[in-house]
């Protein structure tokens, strides 16, 4: 990873530290300002400041039906910019595409991913809320592109699962930048397995059932479209320790041959201790790389799984 060029992501500038909410401050994430930002490139991209709205300027809100609100203004009703977040977002989608991630802003009209306040015309809130109007014309054009809201990234469990899949995205990018073939397609497959295996089971089974039919005339741009979408909707399940010590069961079965009784005694303690939740993943991938290195399996080592993300983002040592 440290050779190749930083994943790109997009963010709302207010998480950046920058000037532009309707207020005429900001809402600086110290998670993207002071760690990721040294392993990804961030596009600062603010849709209200965009459209022409003023810094500072009349908050907006979305009113009607969840499915399909309109952004107006709080004060002046008549200030309506609906059609412009809508149009902003699929101008950016059009622009950048060459993202791997998108980080949004919480309930905002324009940028909140869900749960954002959308209100009845008789200034009621609608349950369950609805989605900002640029966030969703832009998500509607790049629907396998990893996104979060920015509030999220403070549970470890969330952080770990995005920026997984922000890796596993670039990745992807590489892959098409060489130049897709069947036998690139089966090599990047057969390293994700085990990390596919760990969110979910059921599309580790599925993508396999779904690459042996390869062979059988399906064109390999329409066999690669939807494996990368089933691929990616599979990693945005979350992980649980329970799929992770499945995973951890499977990997430690290479070594069965070649560390002792005792060592093999430890490796099945210290997973049962992550899998009742008394040490974090850490632990056990530790102990599994340390006997890879004094045993190498050419196998295991090119295992997305072992090491998805860098090291010094310390993403596995609180979940």
């Amino acid at each position: 990873m440290s050779n190749s060029p930083k994943p790109k992501i997009a963010i709302s500038a207010c998480l950046l530290g920058e000037n532009v909410r309707f207020n005429g401050g900001h809402k600086q994430s110290l998670l993207c300002c002071q760690t990721l930002a040294d392993y990804f490139d961030f596009v600062p991209l603010c849709p209200e400041v965009a459209i022409g709205l003023g810094i500072p300027r009349e908050p907006i809100r979305l009113v009607g039906d969840a499915a399909q609100p309109q952004a107006v203004g709080t004060v002046n009703r008549a200030l309506n910019v609906t059609q412009p977040l809508d149009d902003y977002g699929r101008q950016m989608a059009r622009e950048h595409t060459d993202l791997c991630g998108y980080i949004f802003m919480q309930k905002s009209p324009s940028c909140g991913l869900e749960r954002v306040k959308v209100y009845r015309e008789n200034g009621t809130p609608v349950e369950g809320g609805g989605r900002g109007i640029y966030a969703q014309a832009f998500c509607a054009r790049h629907p396998n592109l990893p996104v979060e809201e920015d509030g999220r990234l403070n549970d470890p469990v969330l952080r770990e699962n995005f920026l997984t899949r922000v890796f596993v995205y670039a990745s992807w990018q590489a892959l098409l930048a060489e130049g897709l073939s069947r036998h690139r397609l089966l090599a990047f497959h057969s390293r994700y397995k085990y990390l596919l295996m760990a969110h979910s089971p059921q599309h580790y089974k599925s993508l396999g059932h779904l690459l042996g039919t390869m062979d059988k005339g399906i064109p390999l741009e329409e066999l690669t479209a939807g494996y990368f979408s089933e691929l990616m909707t599979g990693l945005k399940k979350c992980a649980t320790r329970g799929t992770h010590s499945n995973v951890l069961q499977h990997i430690s079965g290479y070594l069965k041959q070649v560390i002792s009784a005792d060592d093999k005694q430890e490796m099945q303690t210290v997973i049962g201790q992550y899998r009742h939740g008394i040490v974090p993943l850490v632990v056990p991938l530790t102990l599994l790389k340390h006997h890879f290195r004094q045993h190498p399996d050419r196998y295991i080592a090119q295992q997305a799984y072992l090491q998805p993300h860098p090291e010094n983002l310390s993403l596995r040592n609180a979940i």
